[in-house]
């Protein structure tokens, strides 16, 4: 990976600011997609942040996301600074590289996201934004039923085990209580967090959605406790409605193929899927799994 812009991204990055980089630091932290990311500086000193879309399907994320910025008010929203769509998509925003992006966690920290998502489900919710119980991301334990092999391969779980959880955790992976009109970020985890001394931010917005914001909450948590905070219920009991569903995205998701532009996606997907598949045998009064590679997290 090279340190220096190709010209195809100096130009996008170019047209998107109106003016001309003379700086540029590529980012490699955070990130599971294959955008290009950098911090690029002007002849005046500011910076921003630069994420381009080399690739149509990250160019189409973008496009969401642009939108997002652009129609949603809100200091948990980043400051959008520029856009272009030529050459190549191409998003700037404030450069928040001078901020906190958790891990660790601390009490105080979890409690100002808890503040962030209680504004983020009271702001207004682009009329454009798909509904999240139309959305097929909650078909995850049907799907492993119908081939169980790719998940029994994690070693989170034995044959038998799976076959005495599968009825109560398919009735439960598409709870109605998913449908809502509130707006959703749909995809909190640390690497989309920011903490400044006044403001908590919440970037990467392409997966904008309207529905319940407790589901929010909820697809917060199972990273929350992989990276050392508190167990999900003793964040919001509440939340565990939609702790099967989330086990079964992060579950189908994680025995797939190696991304190659997003090399790390399946490791983050499986260490979700360790916390939150203990989450949902907790929340159905299930046995704790017992795969040879299941570790309990308490």
């Amino acid at each position: 990976m090279s340190d220096s812009p190709s010209q195809l991204v100096i130009k996008a990055v170019t047209l998107a600011a109106r003016r001309a980089p003379n700086g540029w630091q590529r980012v490699t932290r955070g990130g599971y997609t294959p955008a290009e990311r950098w911090v690029v500086t002007f002849d005046d000193g500011t910076r921003a942040f630069a994420k381009v879309g080399t690739v149509e399907r990250v160019g189409e994320w973008l496009r969401t996301e642009h939108r997002a910025y652009r129609d949603i008010a809100g200091q948990f929203m980043p400051q959008l600074l520029g856009w272009s769509d030529t050459p190549v998509a191409a998003l700037l925003l404030e450069d928040l590289s001078d901020g906190f992006w958790p891990p660790p966690w601390s009490e105080d920290r979890v409690a100002r996201i808890r503040a962030m998502l209680d504004e983020v489900a009271a702001t207004r919710c682009p009329p454009w934004a798909p509904a999240a119980d139309e959305i097929e991301l909650f078909t995850g334990w049907s799907d492993i039923a119908l081939d169980p092999a790719p998940f029994l391969s994690l070693g989170l779980a034995t044959r038998a085990w799976l076959d005495a959880a599968l009825p109560a955790l398919i009735r439960s992976e598409r709870p109605p209580e998913i449908a809502g009109d509130r707006l959703l970020h749909f995809d909190v985890r640390s690497d989309n967090i920011c903490f400044t001394a006044d403001r908590t931010l919440l970037v990467d917005w392409n997966w904008i959605a309207r529905g319940n914001p407790l589901l929010d909450v909820a697809a917060w948590l199972p990273s929350l406790a992989t990276e050392g905070g508190p167990l999900p219920e003793e964040v919001e009991p509440d939340a565990a409605i939609f702790a099967p569903a989330l086990a079964g995205y992060f579950c189908s998701h994680a025995p797939l193929p190696r991304v190659e532009d997003a090399p790390h996606v399946r490791d983050v997907q499986l260490e979700q899927a360790l916390t939150s598949l203990a989450w949902a045998a907790r929340s159905l009064g299930l046995p704790p799994p017992d795969g040879p590679r299941f570790v309990r997290i308490s």
